[in-house]
């Protein structure tokens, strides 16, 4: 069969009927959305196979040094990255970061041409959340490629896997130039992929889920690119009849903002500005600079419709499509155990790769796949020798008995929980699967919100707890979470609580923890009254974010890597109050190791209780106190203990003991 070549078929539509107006916008909206999907698609199976690497990390920042000598189950970025495990951690990690970029202006991209991008799509989740789109006996690259069509990834599958064959393979596949998907796909009798634009027989009320499949990532945005640039029998493109002037754009790379200094990628745009909504052809060459810096980055060639751009935004120099590592180091300072100032492991991480492409990167962790340990292959060689957790695993030669925190978990402690939890087996390797798919789905549901309101807070670090859930699965039982594990919505008139034993709804439910439904991971992500707690304290004002470990900082501080929103002289909401979702905290079920970071001067918390049917937020006369180091789950009871004495129900049972899930999560960072 004849396969279109590149630089034939990639030819300027115009003249084109107004009549064809609808069906084209159409298919453009069509591609926008298919362009979300697929960037979301590779981001949790990068990051499932990443934390699949055997490797563990320590919780450090600045000035503190509460949990000196501690050590945590799961590899993270490194500085200096000396052995194949960190080295092939740290290139998946610059390859999910530039994911989520691709992500921010796919969506950039589709708000300017009128499209509400969804991140609960159908096309890869279901109603639950559970992630359809990755299985043991699943083939397809969503909207791309069915393996099953190529010549020698037909065996691969599209699984949340350890890193093995099949992982790199299958990441290769995601990233293949065009080129070489060409001939991947060359034997096959009849036209199925790299589409011509206009689309054959598309109507106008088709969605992405009728979409071609495309071939490559590369060529869905090339053919994105085409279709925006249509013009038609009255002079304009189908670009400038679709723009939206005002639309919501976002950023979390390129903004200069408290705890984010500096522009990532300083040579080129990731959003469209306010200055662009009366400037149709430049905004039309950026979202093309887009697309290009989207293919460059992963497959290695800016797209062909760069040749349609109007007028050259940037000088055509190497490397204007990379992170600037000058500018990472100040963006993401890393620190030691004794809280002091050290390289920077996620410039490291990023900047070491920023030259390669993905597929270069990818083949890059093909070459290391041999020397790799995987926490599948950790587990399978304990398992044989009849080995479990030890205390001596999660602490290092920093770490003095006599000096520790008394009120966090000793190592022993956390490794017992981690050996029953192995033992419960299935049940609880389900449980965990869910906490990961709900960490997920606290990311994704407020996405859906993120580019509708200006204003909306990025959850940044749920993302970094969703890692943390992912994880501590594969360290606890050698394989994957399950991410097709679905979640029941929950029960809106049901008053739900943030942790173990703090059930206002059921007080004599002293041991039971957090419902299923309600695991969260950041501020923001969690549903509404009852459900904070974490080991940042937020303003009672709401407001701000939690990319730093200390609190009390400026009430302007950027919502993307703020403090944790608020002066110290602002009161801030307890751990087991919420009056709504962005004024809770990170972490439910609240980590038995968490503790409260830096504050000064010391500031106090306001206690509510819930009332009516509606659990309308009624706060109490009383507060309460708390300060650097203090337990956040104490805390949480005091609030507790507080808040049931005010309706005349004293509680006069003990705090209950920590769950094994409860020792065994990692706290927030």
């Amino acid at each position: 069969m004849h396969i279109p070549v590149l630089g034939k078929t990639l030819k300027p539509i115009t003249q084109r009927s107004l009549a064809d107006l609808a069906t084209d916008i159409s298919a453009a909206k069509a591609i926008a959305q298919a362009a979300v999907n697929v960037e979301l698609f590779t981001i949790p199976l990068y990051m499932s196979t990443m934390y699949s690497i055997y490797g563990m990390h320590q919780i450090n920042s600045s000035g503190q040094t509460y949990y000196l000598g501690r050590e945590w189950p799961g590899m993270s970025t490194r500085a200096m990255p000396g052995t194949p495990n960190a080295k092939a951690f740290n290139i998946i990690f610059s390859v999910f970061i530039q994911e989520m970029l691709h992500l921010q202006m796919a969506s950039n991209i589709a708000t300017a041409l009128g499209v509400q991008p969804t991140f609960t799509s159908l096309a890869l989740q279901t109603e639950k959340h559970g992630w359809h789109c990755y299985g043991p006996h699943c083939s397809i690259i969503p909207h791309i490629v069915d393996l099953k069509d190529t010549s020698n990834y037909s065996n691969v599958r599209v699984n949340t896997e350890a890193l093995n064959e099949n992982q790199v393979k299958l990441f290769l596949a995601i990233e293949q130039p065009e080129r070489d998907a060409r001939k991947e796909l060359e034997h096959l009798p009849t036209p199925k992929y790299f589409p011509t634009v206009p689309f054959q027989d598309w109507k106008p009320g088709n969605t992405e889920l009728d979409l071609p499949l495309f071939g490559t990532i590369g060529w869905m945005y090339e053919c994105y690119a085409q279709y925006l640039s249509i013009e038609y029998t009255d002079g304009e493109n189908l670009f400038q009849k679709m723009f939206q002037p005002g639309s919501v754009q976002q950023d979390m790379f390129n903004s200069e903002v408290s705890g984010h200094p500096k522009k990532e990628f300083p040579r080129f745009e990731t959003l469209l500005t306010a200055a662009d909504e009366t400037d149709v052809t430049t905004a039309f060459d950026k979202v093309i600079d887009m697309m290009s810096a989207i293919s460059d980055q992963g497959e290695g060639n800016a797209i062909t419709m760069q040749r349609y751009r109007k007028r050259h935004l940037l000088q055509a120099v190497d490397g204007k499509y990379q992170e600037d590592t000058a500018a990472l180091k100040q963006d993401y300072p890393s620190f030691d155990q004794h809280g002091t100032a050290a390289p920077s492991r996620d410039a490291a991480a990023r900047g070491d790769n920023k030259a390669q492409d993905h597929y270069e990167r990818f083949q890059e962790v093909h070459k290391l796949l041999h020397a790799v340990t995987t926490w599948e292959q950790w587990h399978a060689v304990w398992d044989k020798e009849g080995k479990g957790w030890t205390g001596a695993d999660l602490r290092n030669d920093q770490y003095d008995a006599a000096k520790a925190p008394a009120n966090i978990p000793k190592p022993d402690d956390v490794a017992g929980a981690l050996n029953r939890l192995k033992a419960q087996g299935a049940p609880t390797h389900h449980l965990l699967s869910q906490v990961a798919v709900g960490a997920i789905a606290g990311i994704t549901t407020v996405l859906d919100t993120y580019w509708k309101v200006q204003d909306t807070v990025f959850p940044y670090p749920s993302m970094v707890g969703s890692g943390d859930r992912m994880s501590i699965c594969w360290a606890i039982f050698g394989k994957a979470a399950n991410l097709g594990a679905g979640l029941d919505a929950p029960d809106k008139d049901t008053l739900y609580h943030a942790c173990q034993g703090l059930s206002l709804a059921q007080p004599d439910t002293t041991a039971s923890c957090a419902a299923i439904e309600i695991y969260h991971s950041c501020k923001g992500s969690n549903g509404c009254h009852a459900q904070g707690g974490c080991g940042f304290a937020h303003s009672d004002e709401g407001g701000g974010s939690c990319g730093s470990s200390s609190c009390g900082g400026s009430a302007a501080t950027a919502k993307l890597h703020g403090t944790c929103g608020a002066p110290s002289t602002i009161p801030y909401s307890a751990p087991s109050d919420n009056k709504c979702a962005s004024f809770g905290g990170c972490a439910v079920p609240i980590s038995a190791s968490q503790v409260y970071p830096d504050t000064a001067p010391p500031p106090t918390m306001k206690l509510y209780d819930f009332v009516g049917p509606k659990h309308e937020s009624q706060a109490l006369p009383n507060t309460m106190a708390f300060a650097c180091g203090d337990s956040v789950y104490e805390k949480a009871w005091e609030a507790y203990k507080a808040v049931m004495a005010s309706r005349g129900q004293p509680v006069t049972a003990p705090m209950p003991e920590p769950t094994d899930l409860r020792l065994a999560l990692p706290p927030s960072t």
